[in-house]
């Protein structure tokens, strides 16, 4: 099971959606407070097992309605998705993947984790 680990930045709160294998599945914004930070997962699992996946990469996608994963490539080449809520607000993202099938396995591994994972405070 995976977890979500809330920390500070310097400029506020976060979280990492962890995979089983303590790697990072996706990451959050900055929240000035943990009661948003919480928000933000409430969100993540409610949206991330619904949502349709729209691949940005190729020419003439079909766009999908939200909640959604969008694929994308950022300018080192490489592919990144983002999720975005019922509101279109991007509420995690993920690490840069050389091949599309690790991004798409990511996006897997956030659907099937994110509803049950425990919350881990790693502040104190």
């Amino acid at each position: 099971m995976g977890k979500f680990v809330i920390r500070n930045t310097k400029t506020g709160i976060k979280f990492d959606l962890k995979a089983n294998n303590g790697e990072v599945i996706a990451t959050s914004e900055v929240y000035k407070s943990e009661a948003s930070c919480k928000k933000g997962i409430a969100s993540v699992r409610r949206n991330a097992p619904v949502a349709a996946v729209e691949d940005q990469t190729v020419e003439g996608f079909a766009k999908e309605k939200h909640p959604k994963f969008e694929i994308y490539t950022d300018k080192g080449g490489e592919f990144r998705f983002r999720l975005k809520a019922t509101n279109g607000q991007i509420i995690a993202v993920s690490e840069g993947y050389k091949a599309m099938a690790s991004c798409k396995n990511g996006i897997a591994s956030v659907k099937k984790n994110a509803v049950d994972a425990a919350i881990v405070d790693a502040k104190e």
